[in-house]
């Protein structure tokens, strides 16, 4: 400001002075005002500000915690499980059992020929020493023959000896002929008696050949096979071929595979009730008489052979039957829905549901009910068992649980 401007302004406010004295100068507090009502405007404005940046990047910031909660949530598999139900106590355990005759042999041909006649077929009951058959041997009558004759010769000379040799032995006396001539006629005369023990040795084994035209049954029993008809050759060698088949069907056995846990069952004496489809309603009784003490490494079971008698010959060898066994109080297992079950190369699986995680359990399977199975061991009551689990369902995986049901009844 210049020199003259000051001096103006200052008459200027001296002129205002005097004019109106009372009134004061207020010209620099104005200003001061201002400048609070400035900042604080800036303050307020700053501070709405940063609280709209504070709740969009907040609300930001939860909105992409919540995605990704969401995004864990359905990333983990639901699954519906269902508790295993307990086996009753007092059930019994049925099985598939093979029923064999008790005694089951083919029949062969002890000398060579042809058959000329057989008198039985497949079906007919026989008694033991029963004529079955027929052969025709002309090669071995043959030699029976020659070998009676030879026999005969040998007899002769024998009897020839003896005489020559008795003859010798009084002419010894006499002095009549030397010793060495006595000696020759005995050795010669145990030679001759040698030679027909050989020669009867000779025929009774071909009259034992020659017996074997006739073939009988061994014991009491049914024909089940003829493999043979007139007129066919008859070899007895290594390539002999099976002539009959007899089985001795008034009583079975009936073999079963008995599972090792259920081992225990497998006492002789034993009784076991079988059933057959051809007899709906019908129970057959048998004992339990053996077994074989020892577990079969591939299937874990035990082969148990329970025998029935079979007077009315109901049953018949190779018929399919089911053994029923009481199981013992102390042998317990529970019940799954076949959908819970898991093939796979490791064996048979359940997936089950503990802490909130897939494990993956090996379990040893019982009966098989059509929609359920049984299990007898593995897993418990208290296992939450998976439903219909996936193909690709691993131990450790993160599952939340949809639904819980009850097991399969039996």
């Amino acid at each position: 400001m210049t020199p003259n401007q000051t001096n103006v302004a200052t008459s200027a406010q001296g002129a205002d002075a005097g004019l109106n004295p009372a009134r004061p100068v207020l010209h620099q507090p104005q200003r001061h005002g201002v400048r609070r009502i400035s900042s604080g405007l800036v303050v307020s404005v700053t501070a709405f500000m940063a609280v709209i940046v504070y709740y969009g990047i907040h609300s930001r910031v939860s909105a992409e915690s919540r995605l990704r909660a969401r995004t864990e949530e359905a990333a983990i598999a639901t699954v519906t499980v269902a508790r295993p139900k307990v086996a009753d106590q007092t059930q019994e355990i049925v099985l598939p059992g093979n029923a064999q005759a008790f005694i089951d042999s083919p029949i062969y041909a002890r000398t060579n020929g042809y058959l000329k006649h057989w008198y039985v077929d497949i079906g007919t009951r026989v008694r033991k020493g029963e004529l079955l058959a027929e052969i025709e041997t002309p090669e071995l009558d043959q030699q029976l023959r020659e070998a009676r004759a030879q026999l005969a010769t040998a007899e002769a000379n024998l009897n020839l000896s003896q005489i020559t040799a008795e003859r010798n032995d009084n002419l010894l006396k006499t002095h009549s002929i030397s010793t060495q001539e006595r000696d020759n006629a005995v050795h010669s005369y145990a030679a001759n008696k040698a030679t027909v023990q050989s020669n009867q040795a000779n025929v009774a084994r071909l009259e034992q050949l020659q017996s074997f035209e006739k073939i009988h049954a061994p014991f009491d029993g049914v024909i089940t096979a003829r493999s043979t008809d007139v007129g066919a050759l008859i070899d007895s060698g290594a390539n002999a071929k099976e002539l009959f088949h007899i089985a001795a069907i008034n009583r079975l056995r009936v073999y079963v595979s008995l599972p090792e846990i259920y081992s225990r069952v497998a006492r002789a004496g034993t009784v076991a009730d079988l059933t057959l489809d051809e007899y709906p309603g019908q129970i057959f009784h048998g004992t339990l008489v053996r077994n074989s003490n020892s577990i079969d490494y591939s299937s874990r079971t035990l082969l148990v052979e329970v025998d029935v008698i079979n007077p009315n010959r109901e049953f018949m060898p190779g018929a399919y039957v089911q053994v029923h066994f009481k199981l013992p109080s102390d042998v317990s297992s529970v019940v799954i829905p076949s959908s819970a079950l898991l093939f796979r190369k490791e064996g048979l699986q359940v997936g089950v549901v503990r802490n909130g995680r897939v494990e993956l359990v090996r379990v040893t399977p019982g009966h098989d009910y059509g929609g359920s199975m049984e299990i007898l061991s593995g897993i418990q009551a208290t296992d939450a068992v998976i439903l219909s689990p996936a193909d690709s369902l691993t131990s450790g995986t993160h599952v939340q649980i949809a639904q819980t049901t009850g097991g399969s009844q039996q």
